[in-house]
């Protein structure tokens, strides 16, 4: 159930299309249709958050191995 390449993509689609980049994990079928569907203030607001999520896991890590 392919969505229409004009209509925007949800925030979800967003957050879903930042995992897998940060993953390195995206086809060029993907980056093609991301271009026609994604809004660009999504797609911002996605790799801010997953971007703080990752600092916040790394300094969470580090935090447990220095108290232990």
């Amino acid at each position: 159930m392919e969505q229409d390449p004009k209509q925007k993509a949800s925030f979800l689609y967003a957050v879903k299309a930042v995992i897998w980049a940060f993953f390195g994990l995206r086809r060029k079928r993907d980056f093609e249709t991301d271009d026609a569907k994604l809004n660009p203030v999504y797609f911002i607001i996605a790799g801010v958050l997953g971007a703080a999520l990752f600092i916040g896991l790394l300094l969470s890590i580090v935090k447990f191995v220095v108290l232990k």
